[in-house]
C-alpha cells in the first residue's frame, strides 16, 4: 500500500479521494468507486501501487497513437482497477477486479526504477500506462512517469479521461501524449453504460490540448447506442472545435463482458464514421478492428492526398517520417 497523493481528509475520519471526477468521499474501511483507493484509519491508500498485472511491449499504434514516435515500442504497464463500470468494457478481468473486499492481485512489487531500467533494454522509446484506467493509480504512474522523464524516456497516458482537477494538475506536467476515450456526446449514455458524466471528459480534451500535449481519440462504436449519424456528427464536431489535427479511431465493437446481446459494429458504420470525420473537418480518421483489406489506415496529406505513413497491421512505412513526400506538409505529431 502507497499513501495516495491525491486525498483530502474529512471529518469524522472520512477522506476525499481527488484522483478522477468522481471525487470519492470514503469512510473508514471502505474503498472509492475504482475498489482500489482505500480509507485505511482515515488515511487514503493506494491498493495497486507497485503491484502491475501485465507489463508488455507494444508498437505505440497499439495504444492507439499514430502520430506520435511512429514505428516506435512502448513499455505498456497495467494495474487492476477503474472508475468506470463500462458494461461492454473489453479488459474487464483486470479493470473490474470484483468484489469491494477483494485482495488487490498482482506482482508484490514492482518500482519505478525497475520499470524504467525495463524500458531502455527492451528498447522502448516510452511508457505507457494503459490496459486498465491509470488514473486509478495516479501516484504509481506519476513516480513511473518522473523517473522516465528523467532517463530521456516518453510518457503515455492511454485513458477514460475522467479526471478531477487535481489529477491534471499532477500528469500534464509529466505525460507527454494521450489517447482519450470519447465514448459518446450523451452524459445518458455515460451515467447509464459507463458509470460516469460526460463533462468531464470533454474538459479533458480540451485542457490536454491546451497544454500543448499530444492527443488522440477514440471512440468505440456501439450499434443502435452510440451509432447514429447525430451522434457521430457530434462527437466529431466536439474534437474539431477543440482541433482538426486531432486524429480520430473509430473502433467496432464486438460482444463482451456484460454486453453480449449486441451485434459486432458491422464495417459499414465505420466507413461511415470515417466519412462524417472529414465532413466535420478533421484531418485524421482511422479505424480500428478492421482489416485492412476492408479499410486502409494510412496517414494522408490533409493538403494533397498522398499518402504520407502506409500501415499493415501495426508494421508501418514511413520513408519520410511525419512529412509528405508530394508536397512537403510538416504532418502534426511528435517524431523521435
Amino acid at each position: 500500500m502507497s499513501t495516495a497523493m491525491l486525498a483530502e481528509s474529512l471529518s469524522e475520519g472520512r477522506v476525499r479521494c481527488l484522483s478522477c471526477a468522481h471525487e470519492c468521499i470514503i469512510g473508514r474501511g471502505r474503498r472509492g468507486v475504482c475498489r482500489v483507493r482505500e480509507n485505511v484509519d482515515g488515511a487514503l491508500v493506494s491498493l495497486a501501487y507497485g503491484r502491475p498485472v501485465s507489463v508488455a511491449l507494444d508498437p505505440v499504434e497499439k495504444k492507439p497513437l499514430f502520430h506520435f514516435l511512429p514505428g516506435s515500442k512502448a513499455l505498456s504497464v497495467g494495474t487492476l482497477g477503474c472508475n468506470f463500470t463500462c458494461t461492454f468494457c473489453q479488459n474487464y478481468e483486470i479493470s473490474q477486479c470484483g468484489d469491494v473486499d477483494a485482495a488487490i492481485s498482482g506482482q508484490a512489487h514492482v518500482n519505478a526504477t525497475d520499470l524504467v531500467r525495463t524500458a531502455r533494454e527492451q528498447g522502448a522509446l516510452s511508457i505507457a500506462y494503459t490496459y486498465n484506467e491509470p488514473s486509478v493509480t495516479s501516484e504509481y504512474a506519476v513516480d513511473i512517469a518522473r523517473e522516465a522523464v528523467s532517463a530521456g524516456l516518453f510518457n503515455i497516458f492511454v485513458s477514460n479521461g475522467y479526471y478531477s482537477t487535481a489529477l491534471l494538475d499532477a500528469i500534464l506536467p509529466v505525460m507527454d501524449a494521450f489517447n482519450i476515450d470519447l465514448k459518446s456526446m450523451s452524459d445518458d449514455f455515460y451515467r447509464r453504460v459507463c458509470g460516469g458524466r460526460l463533462q468531464p471528459v470533454l474538459h479533458a480534451i480540451q485542457a490536454i490540448h491546451e497544454a500543448n500535449r499530444w492527443i488522440e481519440v477514440t471512440s468505440l462504436l456501439i450499434p443502435s447506442l452510440n451509432d447514429g449519424e447525430e451522434e457521430l456528427h457530434a462527437m466529431a464536431h466536439f474534437i474539431a472545435t477543440v482541433s482538426r489535427s486531432i486524429p480520430w479511431h473509430v473502433s467496432r465493437f464486438f460482444p463482451t463482458y456484460r454486453m453480449m446481446d449486441r451485434p459486432t459494429t458491422p464495417v459499414e458504420t465505420i466507413a461511415r464514421a470515417v466519412a462524417i470525420g472529414r465532413e466535420e473537418g478533421l484531418e485524421y480518421v482511422y479505424v480500428g478492428n478492421v482489416s485492412e483489406r476492408e479499410l486502409a489506415s494510412d496517414t494522408c496529406c490533409p493538403s494533397c492526398g498522398s499518402i504520407v505513413i502506409k500501415r499493415r497491421g501495426y508494421h508501418i512505412d514511413a520513408p519520410t517520417g511525419l512529412r509528405c513526400p508530394a508536397c512537403d506538409r510538416r504532418i502534426e505529431g511528435v517524431e523521435r
